[in-house]
């Protein structure tokens, strides 16, 4: 079954030791850790398939690392927290009139929530890493240039949202309706409209998706919003068919659930979509550059 050699057994090992210490130092021990480790290490060892395959995705490997450890650098501790003043542009600019009172449209939505929406967002939010991850595995068969293409402009999307979130911290509209405008720092992560979901079908899954989140107050931008941008994006580069009008539709249907679940705002989203642009924008200046571009076509062909 296995295919491999001396050399690749060190490299899986120290790869392992070192995410261990590292992650053990900084964030303490979790057993998602071993799961990483036995994953990787399978498929580094299993043959050279497996191995190109693994190390293909583990661009997207990175980025899980990366928003792991950010639980070890709360952005609240850099920066002021941003509660009142984002909820009263939101108010300002988005408000909509009910009864003589202004509400953000995440506070006319928590009054008007209706059970097939409640199912119809919660799928919607379902997608928001399962839909990427399994357009980069279709890509990674298809076209390897594509696949790089899409996995490090995703890469650099997410870099750019968690710069974003270090300088601007912003609270979610859920905390808002829960604590008002005061600061309360390692606040636990918090379904918001998601539970409406879970209690439909009886299920813990946002319950638990949540109680795993890095931290709260990094609601700006919406990184929910900028994935399925990146994948509509793509697939309409490449003129995927059909499949484009399921991604048109996933992307506006995450959009529009941030804000009707309570976990962003308008401003949030529309944030999302900017830094999407910007990483696309952003990745295709930087493949101008010849040693950038010599760089990734070492890692095509590493993995081809």
């Amino acid at each position: 079954m296995f295919n491999f050699t001396l050399r690749h057994v060190l490299v899986a090992c120290v790869a392992s030791a070192i995410y261990l210490l590292v992650s053990w130092g900084l964030i303490g021990f979790k057993t998602d850790q071993l799961f990483l480790i036995a994953l990787f290490s399978t498929l580094y060892l299993a043959s050279s398939v497996t191995r190109k395959f693994i190390l293909g995705f583990s661009i997207f490997i990175v980025y899980w690392i990366i928003y792991d450890y950010m639980k070890a650098f709360p952005n609240y501790a850099f920066n002021p927290v941003h509660i009142k003043s984002l909820y009263d542009a939101e108010k300002n600019i988005f408000g909509i009139l009910q009864d003589n009172i202004t509400l953000t449209p995440n506070e006319f939505w928590l009054q008007h929530s209706y059970t097939f929406v409640d199912v119809m967002t919660g799928i919607f939010y379902l997608c928001w890493i399962p839909v990427p991850l399994a357009f980069a595995g279709y890509l990674f068969y298809k076209d390897k240039g594509q696949f790089l293409e899409f996995a490090l402009t995703f890469l650099l999307v997410n870099l750019l949202g968690f710069v974003v979130y270090y300088i601007y911290p912003a609270a979610p509209p859920w905390y808002v309706h829960q604590f008002g405008f005061e600061f309360h720092a390692g606040t636990p992560g918090n379904t918001a409209g998601l539970v409406r979901f879970d209690q439909f079908f009886g299920i813990n899954i946002f319950t638990s998706l949540y109680a795993k989140g890095s931290n709260v107050f990094a609601a700006m931008p919406s990184l929910h919003s900028a994935y399925p941008l990146i994948v509509t994006y793509v697939g309409l580069k490449y003129r995927l068919g059909w499949i484009n009008i399921v991604f048109v539709t996933i992307t506006v249907g995450i959009w529009f659930a941030a804000v009707y679940t309570g976990h962003h705002y308008v401003l949030d989203v529309l944030a999302g979509i900017l830094t999407a642009a910007l990483g696309i924008a952003g990745y295709n200046l930087l493949t101008k550059n010849k040693k950038i571009s010599g760089l990734i076509e070492r890692y095509r062909n590493t993995i081809s």
